[in-house]
Order: structure tokens, then C-alpha cells, then sequence
């Protein structure tokens, strides 16, 4: 599914990723814990193409993204990769429906199919009355799922998501957190979480530990 071999990433003279080896297997719930400072989200931005490691190779379903041009890459991304990030960074002007639909109208799908598969997502969220909501309608669980369902709206290989509870109160946290694995059991969908959240890291099926650029596999 995703493998990394040897990546190294600098910023001016500190070495933040300091030679990792990783692999991520199909259907896995991996979570990335570990101090500020440590590069766990310099790692997930390497492993989702926002990020270009300085050594080191990345390959994605058998893919060695780590040798693509920017162009080629966009493409690959917006197919294969799905984000959800802290603060759902939905666009205020668009509807949830609206929202969710946009990547796949980006990767060339047809409004119909778009709007079929995001409908879908946002019944399986729980979301159906919500759907002709804007972000300012929906409170923080809200948003928070409804970036989860764009994020899985062109059925990516692997979705990415950077302390995606780390906004939501705890009975948020707890229901996205069981949103990963209904999704899993449901789509067969892989996660890797970036997360300080320990609730959720002793639920994951693994669980890397990341100390000064460096994994340790728990």
C-alpha cells in the first residue's frame, strides 16, 4: 500500500527526518505519535505528495511517487489520496453537499456521479439532513465529518489525516474516532492518523512512535 525507504528531509541544516523506513499495509488504522518537533506531520505530508523528501524513495499502490513531476503528481494525489486536517478547511461559500462533491469534480467525474457517491458518503455520516447546510451552519462534529467524506469522495487508496480530532470536544473525538473503523469495515478504507491523542492511538491497529525524525514501531 504505501511504503517509504530511507527518507531524509532537511530544512537548512536540521535534519528532521533522519532516514525512515516505513511500511503501511491495505486496511490498516496506523496512528503516528510522538512530541512536537518530532516530524510526524513532515512524514505525513512526504507520504501524502505535498512534500518532497531530499533522500529516500515513496511508493503508493506500487507507485514510486517519489520519481513524478509536480503536473503528474497533482493528478495522482487528487485520485489516490485523501486529507483530513485539524480544521476541516471546508470553503465557507459551498454547501456540505457541495463541499464533499468538489474533489471528484476536479478529478473530471460527472456532476451526477458526484453527487451520488457524496450523498451516499453523507448518509453513511450521518449527514443527510445536513446536506444543504454552509460550514457555519454545522457545528464542529459536523464539519469535522464532513471533510471526512470529501476526503473519501474519489475513493482513495489511503486517506491521511493530521490530529483530525485535535478541535472537537470529547464527545466529538470519540465519535469521529469510531468513524475511522465503521469506514474501514465498510469501504475497506486505510488511515494513517497523525494524533496526541492517546485515546485513539491505543485503538488503532498499530501505533509509530516518532522521536527526533526517527519511528520506533509499537
Amino acid at each position: 500500500m504505501i511504503k517509504l525507504e530511507g527518507i531524509i528531509k532537511r530544512f537548512g541544516s536540521l535534519e528532521v527526518l533522519k532516514g525512515i523506513d516505513l511500511t503501511i499495509n491495505k486496511g490498516e488504522v496506523v496512528s503516528i505519535v510522538g512530541p512536537s518537533g518530532a516530524g510526524k506531520t513532515t512524514l505525513l505530508q512526504i507520504m501524502g505528495t505535498l512534500d518532497q523528501p531530499d533522500g529516500g524513495r515513496v511508493w503508493i499502490n506500487n507507485i514510486e511517487v517519489s520519481k513524478m513531476k509536480e503536473k503528474e503528481l497533482a493528478a495522482f494525489r487528487n485520485q489516490n489520496i485523501g486529507f483530513v486536517f485539524q480544521f476541516h478547511q471546508l470553503l465557507p461559500e459551498f454547501t456540505a453537499l457541495e463541499n464533499v462533491m468538489i474533489p471528484a469534480l476536479i478529478a473530471n467525474k460527472s456532476t451526477k456521479e458526484a453527487k451520488e457517491r457524496a450523498l451516499d458518503l453523507l448518509n453513511f455520516m450521518g449527514l443527510k439532513d445536513r446536506v444543504e447546510h454552509k460550514p457555519n451552519e454545522l457545528s464542529g462534529g459536523e464539519k469535522q465529518r464532513v471533510a471526512v467524506a470529501r476526503a473519501l469522495v474519489n475513493q482513495p487508496a489511503v486517506v491521511l489525516a493530521d490530529e483530525p480530532s485535535g478541535s472537537l470536544d470529547s464527545h466529538n473525538k470519540e465519535d469521529l474516532h469510531q468513524l475511522f473503523f465503521k469506514l474501514r469495515e465498510h469501504y475497506g478504507q486505510t488511515f494513517v492518523i497523525v494524533t496526541h491523542d492517546e485515546q485513539l492511538s491505543l485503538i488503532t491497529d498499530r501505533t509509530i512512535h516518532m522521536l527526533d525524525g526517527l519511528v520506533n514501531m509499537g
